[in-house]
């Protein structure tokens, strides 16, 4: 195999293998080359990885070493991403009616999704994430692309039990912006004791779902490393419960009389 062809070969393959530890002699007998050469070829790769901001290649040494592929986006990049995202937020056709704000398009469009996807990824990187927790339903999208990133599984807590979850492990919750009373569930099987997990949501008021979610995760003796939210409102700031978390947006304004829409970076560069 041409260098050329076994460059494209290995870099598809660590792009699609995030994460997870891979032996030089993999590479070396998966494209016929010999150890130094897979190795010139790494070099080339983390090159570019870090010249196109994307990430880079951590090289463990020993018997049981071998290179992974760590996203990570650069600043400019993630400036560049998350200014898109304000952009179209602000779009004053998105205002619905008792100043909710119309998100269903980007949490359904897979190369958005991907983008947030990657920023998550790149700040929960370093953390051994075992699991993405998320709640049912918009937030589902995002924590499979943030998965994607960080190759690990996704497990869904429901409002409702269902059949095909075996048994649960049920907790009542008070929403922080409803001030209602709430229930969540989370199938037995889901996790096991110890596992270190990211909490991902499409959006935060107070931050009562998110905070049922931790206490939730308590009975299962998970670890939270990280949370995760797309967009964050701002008028819910003094009564917030949740304060450890990393928001890719903040929504500041909803004027629905004006059509007026302010969406800011939220504190993503902050943390």
């Amino acid at each position: 195999m041409k260098r050329s062809d076994r460059l494209v070969a290995m870099t598809n393959y660590l792009v699609e293998h995030p994460m997870e530890l891979i032996s030089l002699p993999f590479f070396s007998d998966t494209y016929g080359a010999a150890k130094s050469s897979i190795s010139e070829d790494l070099s080339i790769i983390n090159h570019m990885f870090k010249e196109d901001g994307i990430g880079y290649l951590e090289s463990i040494s020993g018997a049981a070493g071998g290179v992974k592929y760590v996203p990570n986006v650069s600043v400019n990049k993630s400036e560049s991403m998350i200014n898109k995202l304000c952009k179209e937020l602000e779009d004053p056709s998105r205002i619905l009616p008792g100043g909710y704000l119309f998100m269903s398009d980007v949490l359904a469009t897979p190369s958005t999704i991907r983008d947030i996807g990657r920023l998550f990824a790149s700040r929960f990187a370093g953390l051994n994430i075992d699991s993405i927790v998320t709640v049912a339903t918009k937030g589902i999208p995002l924590a499979y692309a943030v998965a994607s990133f960080l190759n690990v599984p996704v497990v869904i807590v429901r409002r409702d039990p269902k059949v095909t979850e075996g048994s649960t492990v049920s907790i009542n919750y008070v929403s922080g912006s409803s001030k209602k009373i709430q229930t969540m569930v989370l199938s037995k099987r889901s996790l096991k004791p110890g596992e270190n997990v990211c909490i991902i949501d499409d959006f935060m008021k107070a931050g009562g779902t998110i905070n049922g979610m931790k206490n939730l995760l308590q009975e299962f003796d998970a670890n939270v490393k990280a949370i995760g939210v797309l967009a964050e409102a701002e008028d819910e700031e003094e009564d917030r419960v949740v304060d450890d978390y990393i928001s890719l947006l903040q929504i500041k304004n909803v004027d629905s009389n004006s059509k007026q829409i302010e969406v800011i970076k939220g504190n993503y560069f902050e943390q």
